[in-house]
């Protein structure tokens, strides 16, 4: 039987080094512990080198789609809770689940831009605000530096803002943390590091958020912590798999193209298409490959694909192929 190939959870599609996967192992016998405070504090420590902040402000979680879910708990009451649309679903739900004030700006195709001046006018009362920077699903950067300035100088704004893709956009304001007291960056280790499997998030915390977060403790599993540590040690082999995700991104968008097929610009790990061919995502699934329909928060006919190995990628373009042949 034909394995099915998963481009629909924007994983990593090459797994850690080995020296990765033997550093969780040695942890198994182990299971009967909780990690210990000393291994977390050198995992934060790790994390903020890599970043280049003070180790004070980093806090660490098991996956970011809790740590975002934290931060709207926490900080949704009495706030108006700002999004776009579409977004990180976890996130989308969350605001369901806990904001009784939410806001969505529209991210209108062909260009899924984020309408700036829009935006800042709805600034003028206390806010949480949470962009995916790049976006999720459409790979689109919406912030640049001035951007978030801007939206800093609403005094009455907290900004989230989500670097789940950070690796492969390189564009990044942690560093604008310690000027902004109100700016929180959410990171993970899913992606870029292939660890996916392992859920090690981390979020870098301005001030306003470390003091009203200072009592979030989120244990580690041993095996995750000493992964996520051990990857840490040499990044070399993290950035070698992002430049062929990259240049794969590359090949499969202009030969997504050549069929004729709507795609997308990506800072992320997947590509973002539309497709005029019924049933696209079910008949690709039939074809055994595995990608996202995104129409519940855009129309019809949008699929997100994760990049994946050329084998992998050759596959899925060869069912589209046939999808395609098959529908003229």
């Amino acid at each position: 039987m034909t394995e099915t190939i998963r481009l629909h959870m924007n994983e990593m599609p090459y797994p850690p080094p080995q020296r990765v996967v033997e550093a969780a192992r040695q942890t198994l016998t182990k299971l009967n512990h909780y990690s210990d405070l000393q291994d977390l504090q050198r995992l934060q420590k790790g994390l903020a080198d890599y970043v280049g902040v003070p180790e004070g402000h980093v806090i660490l979680s098991p996956g970011s789609d809790l740590l975002l879910r934290e931060l709207i708990h926490t900080f949704s009451p009495g706030r108006k809770v700002i999004t776009v649309s579409p977004s990180f679903f976890p996130t989308v739900q969350a605001v369901k689940q806990f904001a009784t004030r939410r806001l969505a700006f529209r991210l209108h195709p062909p260009a899924f831009d984020l309408n700036l001046e829009l935006l800042t006018s709805a600034l003028d009362e206390a806010s949480l605000l949470i962009l995916d920077n790049p976006n999720n699903p459409t790979g689109r950067a919406l912030l640049n530096r001035p951007a978030v300035e801007t939206i800093m100088d609403h005094r009455k704004v907290l900004l989230v803002i989500d670097e789940a893709y950070y690796e492969f956009s390189k564009v990044t304001f942690a560093d604008m943390v310690a000027s902004f007291p109100r700016l929180a960056v959410v990171r993970t280790m899913d992606k870029a590091f292939g660890l996916a499997g392992a859920r090690v998030a981390y979020a870098i915390f301005g001030e306003v958020f470390l003091d009203a977060l200072s009592t979030f403790q989120a244990y580690l599993p041993q095996p995750s912590l000493y992964a996520a540590l051990e990857a840490l040690r040499d990044a070399s082999y993290m950035r070698k798999n992002v430049h062929q995700v990259v240049e794969e991104r590359k090949r499969l968008r202009q030969a997504l193209e050549a069929l004729g097929v709507d795609v997308q610009p990506s800072r992320a790990n997947f590509l973002l298409m539309r497709t005029q061919v019924p049933n696209a995502a079910r008949r690709l699934r039939d074809a055994g490959v595995l990608v996202a329909d995104v129409s519940d928060q855009l129309p019809p006919g949008f699929i997100r694909v994760s990049v994946g190995t050329g084998t992998e990628n050759d596959a899925f373009l060869n069912a589209c192929t046939r999808i395609c042949e098959t529908d003229e």
